[in-house]
């Protein structure tokens, strides 16, 4: 049997989850309404069953795509720091991260490595303010703890 890893802390965005899940809500709503009200009332275009089916479907799509933004999730452990963000999941270990830091003007923290480049960190949003700040503070205590030569 393979042990699952052991993580510290889980973080995750406050508020762009809700808005999303909201957003989400209102477009398949307007969509599934729009194509029951495709046949209604006389408009010189011929609607047809399945023209009222795609209207529909096409709101259920794009609410999927919004859900997406409901996903942004950081853990820290042992093992390094793993960054799940819109898509995918990557697990950075503690040898290559240089820092994690979240630039004025940013809307989100990222994961520095070596030779300049980063990774995005949607999980620590500028928009949550206190908690992002209590987030980053996490981050930097699990940091201190984890990484080689502190």
């Amino acid at each position: 049997m393979v042990d699952k890893p052991h993580w510290d802390v889980e973080l995750r965005p406050r508020l762009t989850p809700i808005f999303a899940v909201a957003a989400a809500v209102v477009i398949a709503a307007a969509h599934i309404v729009v194509g029951f009200l495709l046949k209604i009332g006389s408009s010189g275009v011929i609607f047809q069953t399945a023209d009222q089916v795609a209207i529909g479907a096409l709101g259920v799509v794009i609410a999927c795509c919004v859900l997406l933004f409901t996903r942004p999730r950081l853990r820290i452990g042992p093992q390094g720091l793993s960054v799940r963000n819109l898509l995918g999941d990557k697990l950075f270990s503690w040898s290559e991260v240089q820092g994690v830091s979240f630039h004025k003007g940013a809307r989100w923290a990222r994961v520095d490595l070596p030779d300049y480049e980063y990774h995005p960190v949607m999980a620590i949003q500028a928009v949550d303010k206190a908690r992002a700040i209590d987030a980053m503070d996490t981050v930097r205590d699990l940091m201190a703890k984890y990484r080689p030569g502190g």
